[in-house]
Parts: structure tokens; sequence; C-alpha cells
């Protein structure tokens, strides 16, 4: 899961990548256009191999989980696709993609690939999506901001405490400056900023490989009345309450917040569009100290049925190598192997060093109901955070949290 698409890009048209000759051997490849940097330019060096060839067809990323519902069930699949990670157990489950578990355990690098991606793309023991684009919730400080309220600039907070002291002492400065910004009323952005502050505090929002929901938890409570007090007390722009994520870049891009939750995308950007905005990255802390973060980016799954199991496995082979991880690193995706990370970020922002470790301890919430309980507008998790972090009495966040809990619980019960 990725969602940058929300906060600097505009949906793009779909298009094709047409190959220059038909070969018996050449496979279709969607992908969302959260990847049209870097997919084109690894089908381009994959297409000049000669051996195969693949028809590539970016998808708007909006469109991704539908238009492959309908062509799967339609027997109009792509062969393969890059897909959210996040949507993959949905689609396992739905019997729409491909065992790929001999193929993917005989990588001999297989141990080193994303540990995030590979669970979210496991079901009942078999590996239906191979980790291959990388995203990670991280957390930006603005520098100037920093040192004009007597902060050390080069020491963004490693706790809850430290964000909320740091958040004040931004706050002071007045101006329409403000600590802390979130995109509120955003199921995608709360899910991957607020949910690592959870886990990295020792809760989940989901038990049982995804089968249980927990909502109502003593570190839910305590991190929603963490967010509920920096917003009662203008910590907070007002405007972070009904942001559905259409600011989720641009509000710490304009250089008046000092503190904000974001992707590793986020880096690419802010130094392409705002390179005189100093900031800095770090990890989401905890309550008090520990650090996790949401791995997010795409699976590369296979359609079931397809019968072109030689060229996707090239394809794959040529992403994993050293080529095709800096195509990724240098196109605005973290590699997803660990034992060449390194060299596939060499040259670049040190920062992604900083996001690529983010993400290779960080986890995703497993569920194969994730559109309707997450993502969804409308769905449970952002109804109850929103009405929960904006509620105007404290004693209302455990009602609200056991309402919210009842509701996705029986989300996941009726789809049982």
């Amino acid at each position: 899961m990725t969602i940058k698409n929300l906060a600097i890009s505009a949906t793009l048209a779909t298009f094709i990548v047409i190959p220059t000759a038909t070969l018996a051997d050449t496979f279709s490849l969607w992908v969302r256009s959260d990847g049209s940097e870097f997919m084109p330019k690894l089908v381009e060096a994959f297409n000049a191999q000669g051996e195969h060839e693949a028809r590539l067809q970016i998808v708007p990323v909006t469109e991704m989980v539908q238009k492959y519902g309908i062509a799967a069930a339609g027997g109009s699949a792509p062969d393969a696709l890059s897909l959210d990670l996040i949507y993959v157990p949905s689609f396992a489950n739905s019997g729409q993609l491909k065992d790929i578990t001999e193929f993917s355990k005989s990588l001999p690098y297989f141990d080193s690939l994303s540990q995030a991606h590979l669970e979210l793309g496991t079901l009942d023991n078999k590996i239906y999506g191979l980790p291959f684009s990388g995203d990670a919730s991280v957390l930006l400080w603005n520098k100037d901001l920093y040192r004009e309220a007597g902060l050390d600039p080069e020491a963004g907070p490693t706790t809850w405490a430290e964000i909320r002291e740091h958040a004040e002492a931004i706050n002071a400065l007045g101006d329409e400056t403000y600590g802390y910004y979130f995109s509120g009323n955003c199921g995608a952005c709360q899910v991957f900023t607020f949910t690592p502050m959870i886990k990295a505090s020792g809760s989940d929002i989901f038990a049982d490989n995804g089968q249980t929901a927990t909502l109502d938890t003593p570190v839910m409570r305590s991190a929603i009345e963490f967010y509920r007090n920096m917003v009662k007390d203008g910590l907070v722009p007002a405007g972070s309450q009904t942001d559905g994520g259409q600011n989720f870049f641009a509000t710490f891009a304009s250089g008046n917040i000092g503190i904000s939750p974001i992707g590793s995308f986020a880096i690419g950007a802010l130094n392409n569009q705002y390179p005189d905005l100093d900031f800095g990255v770090t990890f989401i802390p905890g309550q008090n100290g520990d650090w996790s973060s949401f791995a997010g980016g795409d699976n590369f799954v296979v359609s079931v049925g397809t019968e072109k199991m030689e060229a996707i496995e090239a394809f794959i082979e040529l992403a994993y190598s050293l080529e095709g991880q800096k195509i990724l690193a240098t196109n605005g995706a973290l590699p997803v192997r660990g034992d060449i990370a390194e060299d596939a970020l060499e040259g670049l922002d040190s920062r992604y060093i900083t996001s690529f470790k983010a993400m290779e301890n960080g986890s995703t919430p497993y569920s194969i109901y994730f559109n309707d309980l997450i993502n969804s507008r409308n769905g449970p998790w952002i109804t109850t955070l929103n009405r929960a972090i904006f509620s105007d009495s404290a004693e209302e966040i455990q009602n609200i949290l056991k309402d919210g809990e009842k509701e996705m619980q029986s989300i996941i019960d009726a789809a049982n």
C-alpha cells in the first residue's frame, strides 16, 4: 500500500507500452499509476534482453482493484500485475492468484526479501505474492522550524512525549505555524501513519491473522487520547478533521508544520518540488521509545491459469537483480531485497536508508477484508478514529472504540 497518489499526483490515464516485436513468450503486465515512474523503465530493461517481452498497462490507482476483479472474473486478467500488497490476501482467498510457492522458495535470496510483503503475500502457508516495490511510513520534522523554536534540528522526536514537547515549542512560534499534522478523515493515511504508533507500543488493530478486530485496547485508547489532546490544545490545524488525504503531503510541504507522519515517497517529492525545505526523517515512535512502520508498496502476483511463467520468472529475477533494485530505488520505490539494498540506494539521499530500515522492520495489518474495514471512506476504521480523536468528551472514547470494534468484527464475521 502507498498513498502518494493522494498527495502529489493526479490520476493518470491508462496507457500501454507496446513492445517492438511480438514473441511467443510475451506476457501482459499491469501496474497501478503509483508505479508509473519505475515500471516502464524496468520493462524497457527487460525487453532489451531480447529473450522475452512484457506488455505493460498502467492503470489509475483508484481503478486497479475493481478493474482486476472484473477482468479476473471474466477470464481476461493480465498474466501478472504489481498489486498493492494489502489486497493480495483478498484476491488469493478468492482463488484468482497463482500459487508461486515453489518458485519463490527456490530464489537464493528468498530469506532477504521484505518479510512484511511476504506475510501479506501468503495465505494458508502458500505464497501468492512476492515483494516488488517498497514504501514505508516515517516521521518528518521541519529543521528550520526546530531552529526557530530553539530545538535541536538534528534530533527528531523518539517518544509520544517528545512529539508533544516539540509540537508545543513550534506552535509557540505563531504566524499560522502548527506543531503537528495528520489527515484525520483518510482511512488509508491513518492506517499508514497511526497504526505504527500502536504497533510500537505493543498492540495492533487485528489479531488471529485478521479474523479478530482489536480496536478497544488500552494502547489504542492512549494513542487516541494523545492525538485528541494535541487537537484540543490547538497543536494541529482545524483542517485536519476533514482532510480526506488531499493535503496529506501538501500541508507539511507548506513549511508551516513542525512534525508530520508520512511516507518515504515524500523524500523525493520534497527534494524535487521544495528543494529549500530542510527536513529530517526518523521512525514513527511508540509511547515509550520503540518504533514501527507500515511497510507498504506492491507485491508481484500472477493470475491463476497463466501459461507464461518462464517469461514472468525471468522478469521477477531481473527485478530482484542489482540492476532492477537500482531502477526501483532511483525512481521512487524502496528496494525490497535486503542483502543488496544499500548498494541499490548508493548515491541517493541518505534519508532513504532510514526509510528502508523502517520498512525492513515494519509490519502491515493483515486482513482479507482490508478494503471494507480500512480503506472505505465510510468504513468503521476511519469513522471510529475520526469520531474518537475529534470527540468533545474524553469519556466517550472507550464507547466509540467499542462500537467501532463491534462493527469491524461484524463485517469479518458476515464475510466468513
